[in-house]
């Protein structure tokens, strides 16, 4: 199988293999890779995991991304570790389903992609016999996933940033409830200052010798695990052929591009739904074909998308054939026609938030937090705007537990705990507190780690 090379968002540097894109997270002219080309997976060989495990999809995936770079067999291995949870996915009404992404270790989505990125990293540092630094911001459950996925790993540091008033007291205990290796820093700010410190980190020669990459949705080590769901999902929903739409809650915008990877390999998929929040920069790009960030962002329920100026965006836009730089600056307009054509976007409210989360239980005795209530509002637009009955999924990507104020009031249901979650109460936090301003996250790497 022919090696798979990645380029840079911005044009300006190298092609890499997946294994040094991985590893560095952020390309040197500070775009994000993107492959050059993609795997094809035939119709036969989606057929054939209807009868497949996750892990068994996970795995014939990763090797048509993958087997230039690593051994089958250790593919395998990697894949049955990282995907040792269930992959729920209730029907709830008609032709509408929900895939319940919030089973693993930190009931969120970020799982998927984490968890197999840390076992990718830890075979190839293995294999160059070296160490990193992870370097990655947060606005909700990106922390808890990335720090979990890595706790405890040789050769690896973790260090992870989040704005103190943006996430819930469950995301935050998940994160600073750890230690050793796993390194978290409250700051008070936006998320996306947060982003901008992370990559500002990795363009700064004075940290070079910390080697840091990056674990979120930057990284395109991160998406090509998360186009995984996407196939399992049509397997069990549609399986021997036939479109299906999925319906997705867009933060940072990493969840899309994965599901436009899946599509353009092979899967499918009739629609994608972009579902945000009051943080609309992307439906007013769509619709105008003008892109401007939302400076600051808005505080909205569903907090882990609350991003002014996702960083996908800019993968999105090439993908399109267009060039946006890591400003947010179009050089090259994309085609909008056919951005239009694969991806339906719509902006949800918070009080539409809220009445998802309601009637979604009243009506389908089903409970959602406010995220996947985005994405559930959002597959409902989706029907009342164009009447498309296609099977649907909308993605539920944390667990309703760890949301517990909001899911009661609107339900009057304390969801339980995952097991994941019950022991977080009364562990000791360890936390470190910035200032905003990048001098002060630079010094501060320095005196710990340099």
């Amino acid at each position: 199988m022919d090696e798979i090379l990645y380029y840079s968002t911005n044009l300006q540097a190298p092609e890499v293999n997946f294994e040094d894109a991985l590893l560095s997270g952020l390309a040197p002219d500070k775009g994000l890779y993107l492959p050059k080309s993609l795997p094809y997976i035939s119709d036969y060989e989606i057929k054939s995991m209807k009868d497949m495990s996750y892990a068994q999809v996970a795995g014939l995936i990763a090797k048509k991304f993958l087997a230039s770079e690593i051994d089958e067999d250790a593919l395998d291995e990697i894949t049955q570790d990282a995907y040792n949870f269930e992959v729920p996915i209730e029907k709830v009404t008609g032709n509408d389903h929900i895939m319940r992404l919030d089973q693993g270790p930190t009931a969120s989505f970020k799982d998927f992609g984490a968890r197999m990125m840390a076992r990718l990293v830890q075979y190839f540092l293995k294999k160059q016999n070296r160490e990193i630094t992870i370097i990655t911001a947060t606005s909700g459950d990106t922390g808890s996933a990335v720090a979990h996925a890595f706790y405890g790993l040789e050769n690896i540091r973790v260090v992870v940033l989040f704005p103190t008033h943006e996430v819930s007291n469950m995301q935050r205990k998940q994160m600073t409830t750890l230690g050793k290796n796993v390194t978290t820093i409250s700051i008070d700010c936006k998320f996306d200052d947060c982003q901008a410190m992370v990559k500002q980190a990795f363009s700064d020669p004075l940290l070079k010798e910390l080697n840091l990459t990056s674990a979120n949705s930057i990284n395109v080590g991160r998406l090509v695990p998360q186009t995984f769901y996407y196939f399992y999902a049509y397997s069990q929903m549609v399986g021997d052929g036939g479109d299906i739409v999925f319906s997705i809650p867009s933060g940072n915008f990493g969840n899309l591009m994965a599901g436009l990877f899946a599509k353009k390999i092979g899967l499918p998929v009739k629609r994608f739904i972009s579902a945000v929040n009051e943080n609309d920069e992307f439906p007013k790009f769509v619709e105008t074909g003008t892109y401007q960030k939302m400076a600051p962002s808005k505080n909205c329920l569903s907090n882990a998308m609350n991003v002014g100026h996702p960083s996908n965006i800019a993968r999105l836009v090439a993908f399109y054939g267009g060039r946006m730089d890591e400003k947010g600056e179009i050089h090259k307009m994309p085609d909008m026609n056919k951005i239009r054509e694969d991806i339906f976007t719509v902006s949800v409210t918070d009080e539409q938030t809220r009445d998802a989360i309601k009637n979604t239980y009243e009506n389908h005795n089903t409970i959602i937090e406010p995220h996947g209530a985005v994405s559930w509002r959002g597959l409902e637009i989706y029907r009342e705007e164009t009447g498309d009955q296609t099977t649907g999924v909308s993605l539920e990507t944390a667990h309703p537990a760890k949301f517990p104020d909001d899911v009661v009031a609107l339900t009057g249901v304390t969801p339980q705990l995952p097991e994941s979650l019950k022991s977080l109460d009364g562990k000791e936090e360890y936390i470190e507190t910035l200032a905003l301003g990048y001098d002060q996250f630079r010094d501060f790497l320095t005196k710990k780690f340099l």
